[in-house]
């Protein structure tokens, strides 16, 4: 699939320049990076969907879900 991207001169100049040094095409480079960030992306939202899961499993500690100190009790000295 084609996409078109309307980019900074100078960051065009800069991508080429890290393609060239990586012996990769500037679209295979960002392709790859692309790439790299939806993977990142998608293993965040996964990781956090297992965690919030777990929290809706997650055995009571006893206090009903309310608090039941102050927090200047937390705090005395």
């Amino acid at each position: 699939m084609n996409l078109t991207l309307s980019l900074a001169a100078e960051d065009v100049r800069r991508a080429k320049i890290l393609a060239a040094q990586r012996g990769v095409s500037v679209s295979r480079l960002l392709s790859d990076m692309l790439s790299e960030i939806l993977d990142r992306d998608s293993g965040y939202a996964l990781a956090r969907e297992r965690h919030l899961a777990a929290l809706d499993t997650a055995n009571d500690l006893g206090a009903g879900g309310r608090r039941r100190w102050s927090r200047d009790e937390l705090h005395e000295r």
